[in-house]
């Protein structure tokens, strides 16, 4: 029912400078894989095999990873290093890859508007490869997602419990309980002072979305920063039919952020590389 995965990648990464200025950020790796191909790797567990990469200037590296190399294949045919592309082999056998251009950076709901070419008229997934997450033992984020969504046939937003004083970094909800780990959306603010939000209810980079979020987002002004924010689409869709959110089980990492991207790291060696999960 849902097949397709939107990837906004276009933005600077200007957190990450100066290893950013010429290599996308989500192109950083964590340990021995880039953090895109986690996002990918989530979004096929999910059984969303048609990916979209909303790119920007400099970013032609994602498209390559996610293709034969022909000459690093031939130099390593038959030796032991051959093993370290098994995964990245899966993936491009499995996935259809699109891409299209984000011109200017004018926010998430600006660079999601731009992928509608990629989508259609069908209800897409979102990642966002800075949200790093992980379920032990469990479906991944999105797979979660994708069994709400067919249960409640609406769009439907990821979110975590944050401290009161981190939600000023965070999209946030407000709803009424369906049960315990799903609300019915009431109200959205994008990155509110702590005293003006309506709960410690954060929004992170997982989304499922219905196809008329692009109407909306056509019609929606420019809000925070003077950007076109999904949150402020996603509460008029809310206002109009319907928006769930969801609280997730597993775990996540804001690789957006050193601290984060440091504890990735440090997550992914100890439970997943020495492992052999890598």
């Amino acid at each position: 029912m849902i097949k397709k995965c939107m990837f906004p990648v276009a933005g600077y990464g200007t957190r990450f400078l100066p290893a950013t200025k010429a290599m996308p950020k989500e192109m950083l790796p964590i340990v021995n894989k880039p953090l895109v191909q986690y996002g990918v790797e989530e979004a096929l567990d999910a059984g969303l095999y048609e990916i979209a990469f909303v790119t920007g200037r400099g970013k032609r590296t994602i498209n390559d990873h996610f293709d034969i190399s022909y000459e690093l294949e031939h130099q390593i045919a038959g030796t032991d290093k051959e093993q370290y592309l098994v995964g990245i082999r899966d993936i491009i056998d499995r996935a259809v890859f699109s891409t299209t251009r984000q011109r200017e950076m004018k926010g998430l709901g600006h660079a999601i508007l731009t992928g509608e070419t990629l989508v259609g008229d069908e209800p897409f997934g979102v990642i966002l490869a800075d949200d790093l997450c992980f379920n032990e033992g469990g479906d991944s984020v999105m797979a979660q997602m994708v069994k709400v969504f067919r249960q409640v046939r609406c769009s439907i937003v990821a979110i975590e419990e944050v401290p009161e004083d981190q939600i000023h970094k965070f999209g946030c909800i407000d709803g009424e309980a369906v049960r315990d780990d799903l609300f019915r959306v009431t109200n959205m603010v994008e990155k509110p002072r702590k005293e003006e939000a309506p709960s410690n209810l954060a929004i992170i980079g997982r989304y499922i979305l219905t196809p008329d979020i692009f109407d909306i987002l056509r019609r929606t002004p420019p809000g925070k920063n003077g950007e076109i924010q999904i949150t402020d689409a996603l509460l008029q869709q809310a206002r109009d039919g319907c928006v769930m959110a969801y609280r997730f089980k597993g775990q996540r990492f804001d690789c957006g952020s050193v601290d984060g991207f440091v504890e990735a790291t440090n997550y992914c060696y100890e439970h997943l590389y020495k492992r052999g999960k890598l």
